[in-house]
């Protein structure tokens, strides 16, 4: 073997620590690039392929009531390739075990029975109901798990004012419903909302849409234009009632998973440069002492006919030595990672099966980052070892020229102690390092802050939207739109203390080339239940006239203050009507449109009309109001508020608590790899310092002083650096993370700066620690016996 190969094992083996700590920050970096790259192909894949198979729907449009006879020219136009009308409506439930009513998305199955053509279920277990038994019916199964339905199961639901026995045959999961939101909901909640398919027939009969349908969906060829497949179906719809035809796109499953994919890629842009910066730094700062440890030694080497080129490449190979440990490293734990990781997103996404995939791009792009980065940090290092000639190698380094300094004359005029004045001159002599590695300990609580501030932004979202916008106990939704009379009967129903209607009618907002299919809420200047607020300032907006929109609506719309934007009703008694823009306003959760109630009605030329009444609840009195909501005909469904909220806690807190603990996993990774590693460089430099100290009389307390103190000072200078930096990371954040769906404010509550300043400080005090233990056993003979 190479002479030199082996001096390279040995200073692997004397560097192990060190070498271990750079390759667990580098790994780092790796495992986050496997990691969410590998989640995001993986469900990018599952969802391809589940889509594929079941042939989920391209286009989605629903209508009052369609005769079915419009389906055959529904067919012929250009680029459908297949098309499925149903009966689509919703449900109150009555479930055995469950007090308060529940809610049941209602779809017909074809005529013949069997699955549907388009968004085809995936049977779970059981069978399909037969065609002659009008009271069987198949259910999603995370409703049916959550309920602990099996064949045979029997529920009660209220169809159009009437009680019907329904059994349960079998359990499916559909494309369409990988993502299963209650409307009026924020989080999916399998307990208390079940998509229920059901014989045709019975539906028909029960909402007078005999040869009939209202909602139907179409499938596209490859060289079709959805766009101009949507406008023409829209234009045959529209004598019928149609509220618009949308595309994937719009398709609420289809929204959150594309969300959720845009924010792995987010994570993937931003994390892994984060973890390659700092590991150059270490490798950079260990090859550094190293070579200045080693300086006759690369003289002898020169002067026995080793070419500068040669020794230099000893040096990078022993850090790509460490690259490659780091990359070996991240591999591993990325593979595990992303495996468990795209398992849960499987399961939250309802998917009956998970296509795992990894590209050796993946891993090809990793390698190459993390073997750049140790390769960057060594080239760094060793550029002196070119120019450096035996002669001048061998020979002892030009000691440092000290003068007193006005500091100096400052700290002996203070009575500073000595160990002390020691710490402050070592951070003066090497200014650049005790920056560098401020800024590494700083990197990592950037990463703190970066990560746990998500928990602040949820809080904040929550305060928003259920305390100042929403502050009903619930939301009673009608089937279809009543007269404004029904908000008192709402009102006498057992437990309401107050009641407030609310108008949503659905419109097509047109500005210019942009359009986008909407719905306006009307609120009345008294209403105190359900207020239009803006999140970034927690003002109350009562639109006196014209619309309210929210920011992300407008900048979709390229509207401004003052903008006429294009209404065009889509249901009742359709039109054009141009309207100002008179407010915009930020919110967190979806694009909203506001507008004042009378004034929305007026533009209708209606009497008083409403959608659903938002309602202040007396809690003593919930058993008796579920018992006549579930008995009251016309009522779609009652969404309460505290399970709402309760629900995206949850479910919120399960998702984001993994990825926090990683990341400050991660974090304290970077705390302990820089600080440890510049401790060992310290005291590799200092050892026949310290020795000496301890030989003139200083005890092990003021000799590690002089040493841990610096590394004290450098960590109170990061911190502050770091919780801006963080600051800095969250703003990116948040502004990577912003969907039509929510989006994330910019809250980092002190509690988070103090939580990423403690774990910066104990992992900083437990790499001290362990060089300590070090210097406790220095053998002061044999430092003293060395040169340097």
């Amino acid at each position: 073997m190479h002479a030199l190969d082996l001096k390279l094992l040995r200073d692997v083996r004397r560097l192990w620590a060190q070498s271990l700590a750079i390759a667990l920050v580098l790994g780092c970096g790796v495992m986050t690039l496997v990691l969410f790259h590998g989640v995001a192909r993986s469900l990018t894949e599952t969802r391809n392929a589940y889509y594929e198979r079941n042939r989920f729907a391209d286009v989605f449009a629903t209508a009052t009531r369609a005769p079915d006879s419009l389906l055959e020219q529904i067919n012929h136009i250009p680029g459908v390739a297949r098309s499925e009308a149903r009966v689509s409506e919703y449900a109150v439930l009555d479930i055995a075990g469950l007090e308060e009513p529940a809610m049941g998305h209602l779809l017909s199955l074809p005529r013949g029975g069997g699955a549907p053509v388009l968004n085809v279920p995936v049977l779970t277990s059981g069978r399909w109901p037969a065609p002659d038994k009008p009271g069987e019916v198949v259910v999603n199964a995370p409703f049916a798990k959550a309920n602990g339905f099996t064949a045979g199961s029997t529920f009660e639901a209220t169809i159009n004012g009437r009680k019907r026995v329904l059994t349960v045959t079998g359990t499916v999961l559909s494309p369409e419903f990988i993502y299963t939101m209650p409307p009026g909901g924020m989080m999916p909640d399998d307990r208390r909302f079940g998509i229920i398919w059901m014989s045709r027939d019975v539906l028909e009969a029960a909402y007078g849409l005999n040869d009939a349908f209202n909602d139907v969906t179409l499938g596209l060829t490859v060289t079709a234009r959805p766009e101009r497949v949507k406008a023409r179906l829209d234009q045959l719809l529209a004598p019928y009632g149609g509220t618009g035809a949308t595309g994937r796109d719009l398709q609420i499953s289809w929204m959150f998973l594309d969300s959720e994919l845009t924010q792995l890629d987010s994570m993937v842009r931003i994390l892994p440069p984060i973890f390659f910066v700092v590991a150059a730094f270490l490798v950079n700062m260990v090859l550094s002492r190293l070579i200045r440890l080693e300086r006759a030694q690369i003289g002898l080497l020169k002067a026995l006919g080793y070419g500068g080129y040669e020794v230099a490449w000893h040096y990078v190979k022993l850090a790509l030595a460490i690259g490659v440990l780091g990359v070996l490293l991240g591999w591993g734990f990325g593979l595990w990672a992303a495996h468990g990781l795209a398992s849960l997103y499987a399961q939250f996404y309802h998917f009956p099966f998970l296509v795992f995939v990894q590209h050796p791009d993946t891993y090809v792009i990793s390698a190459a980052g993390g073997l750049a980065t140790a390769a960057f940090g060594a080239v760094t290092a060793v550029r002196g070892v070119l120019r450096l000639s035996p002669a001048v190698a061998m020979a002892p380094p030009v000691p440092p020229h000290f003068r007193h300094s006005p500091i100096d004359r400052l700290m002996a005029w203070a009575g500073v102690r000595q160990t002390a004045m020691m710490v402050v001159r070592s951070l003066a002599r090497w200014p650049l390092r005790a920056a560098l590695t401020s800024l590494g300990i700083g990197l990592s609580c950037s990463v703190l802050v970066a990560s746990l501030f998500s928990f602040d932004s949820i809080d904040r979202m929550i305060e928003s939207a259920f305390y100042l916008s929403n502050r009903q106990s619930a939301t009673i939704t009608f089937a279809q739109d009543r007269p404004q009379s029904a908000v008192d009967d709402v009102a006498r129903l057992p437990g309401v203390m107050r009641a407030e209607g609310v108008l949503s009618l659905p419109v097509r907002l047109s500005h210019g080339a942009r359009n986008r299919l909407i719905s306006i809420e009307g609120h009345a200047p008294g209403d105190d239940l359900a207020r239009v607020v803006d999140s970034q300032s927690d003002r109350v907006v009562l639109p006196s006239h014209g619309l309210v929109l929210t920011d992300r609506l407008a900048r979709h719309l390229n509207l401004q203050l003052g903008d006429k934007v294009d209404v065009e009703v889509m249901t009742g008694r359709r039109g054009h009507y141009a309207l100002p823009v008179t407010g915009i306003i930020t919110q967190h959760f979806g694009l909203g449109a506001y507008m004042d109630y009378a004034a929305l009605n007026r533009m209708l030329e209606q009497a008083p009309q409403v959608s659903a009444v938002n309602v202040m609840l007396d809690e003593d009195k919930l058993p008796a109001l579920f018992k006549a909501v579930k008995e009251t005909p016309g009522i779609a469904a009652i969404s309460l508020l505290a399970q709402i909220r309760q629900s995206f806690r949850d479910t919120v807190a399960e998702s984001i608590g993994v990825q926090t603990f990683i990341y400050t996993l991660m974090g304290a990774l970077i705390v302990i790899g820089v600080v440890y590693n510049a401790a060992r460089i310290q005291l590799s430099e200092r050892a026949r310092e310290l020795a000496s100290l301890r030989i003139l009389g200083f005890s092990r307390a003021e000799v590690s002083a002089v040493l841990l103190g610096e590394l004290g000072i450098l960590t109170l200078v990061a911190i502050p650096l770091g919780l801006y930096g963080g600051y800095l990371f969250a703003l990116l954040i948040t502004s990577s993370f912003s969907s039509d769906l929510f989006t994330m404010p910019l809250v980092i509550a002190r509690a988070t700066y103090l939580k990423a300043t403690a774990t910066v400080a104990v992992s900083a005090l437990v790499s001290a620690l362990i060089v300590r233990r070090r210097i406790d056993r220095l053998d002061l003979v044999a430092v003293m016996k060395t040169r340097e």
